[in-house]
């Protein structure tokens, strides 16, 4: 990481000081059920318990869906998701808000207001691939994302290709653009700091970059092995709002996060006949069975932190 290190974690609201010494950090994350497991709610509530975390679950919609795939989304209506996040908002002190896939503008919009009235509480905000959905549907929610949650972001999170698609349509220029050309476009829209995942490197290797408009303020690469992931961007940034949420600055929160989503994966698992999951709890194996020489290679791939591009419209 450079010696660039900026502080995010100074915005954070410090609880009374009675609550401090038995208080977990808390982390209000909006996001989607997901039946299978890999992404959405369930995750975010492991992953940020794994970390250190309290999880403060909000749910927005469910998805129909296996290890293979998303075939539908079924969405809360915005009055469900705003009586749900305010409820446990004033009794309960928020450090970061996490959000993951809300299905709507309308719970979007919800969220960026509900955002707003908690000024200095970091948003961390992840952009999946939604390739699986109808493509009015995808217009609508980007347009809402870009011009509703994006100005409330602190840190946008996003395979490097679903960035690029989003935030610079009209690229033009042969040299492809790097994370700091996303970061740019970002900030424009209002976002510090760019979480870009899945950067090809030579020597089957990959990179993930933490970028402002100005500079790179810190990398992570690890070798590319092919395997196909479901909730691998979930967990990252699930981690990531969980390691602000206990006080660690930014770059050093972001290493912590790719180095733990690295040993979930390492040690991921294929319950179904579809993608591998990351193991959230990889560090609760009984010694000696970390590794099962029998299963599947789940090295990152260059899906990295998305399943491949699928033009399948439902």
């Amino acid at each position: 990481m450079t010696d660039h290190i900026p502080d995010i974690s100074g915005q954070l609201s410090d609880p009374p000081e009675d609550e401090a010494s038995a208080s977990l950090a808390c982390v209000l994350s909006f996001n989607a059920n997901d039946p299978s497991g890999a992404g959405g709610l369930s995750c975010d509530a492991v992953t940020m318990a794994s970390v250190g975390a309290h999880c403060m679950p909000v749910c927005t919609g469910a998805y129909v869906r296996d290890t293979s795939s998303i075939t539908d989304f079924f969405a809360l209506d915005e009055e469900a998701v705003h009586d749900q996040a305010r409820a446990v908002a004033e009794d309960v002190p928020v450090q970061v808000i996490k959000v993951g896939f809300v299905g709507t503008p309308e719970a979007l919009a919800v969220i960026a207001e509900l955002s707003d009235d908690y000024v200095g509480v970091p948003v961390v905000a992840y952009m999946p691939n939604l390739s699986w959905w109808e493509e009015d549907k995808i217009d609508a929610y980007l347009d809402a994302f870009r011009d509703l949650l994006l100005p409330q972001t602190s840190v946008l999170v996003g395979h490097h290709s679903t960035l690029r698609r989003w935030l610079l349509p009209d690229w033009s220029s042969e040299r492809k653009p790097g994370p700091r050309d996303i970061a740019k476009a970002a900030a424009e829209l209002g976002v510090p700091y760019t979480l870009v995942t899945g950067l090809p490197l030579p020597e089957q290797h990959i990179d993930n970059v933490l970028a402002s408009p100005e500079t790179v303020l810190g990398h992570e690469k690890f070798e590319r092995i092919e395997a196909v992931f479901a909730g691998a961007g979930d967990t990252l940034t699930a981690a990531l709002a969980a390691l602000l949420a206990t006080g660690m600055d930014l770059p050093e929160a972001t290493s912590e996060a790719l180095h733990y989503l690295d040993r979930c994966l390492d040690e991921g698992f294929r319950p179904g006949m579809g993608q591998v999951i990351p193991d959230r709890l990889f560090w609760a194996l009984p010694e000696g069975e970390e590794s099962d020489e029998e299963g599947p290679e789940v090295h990152p791939g260059a899906d990295y932190f998305e399943v491949p591009f699928n033009e399948t419209k439902h």
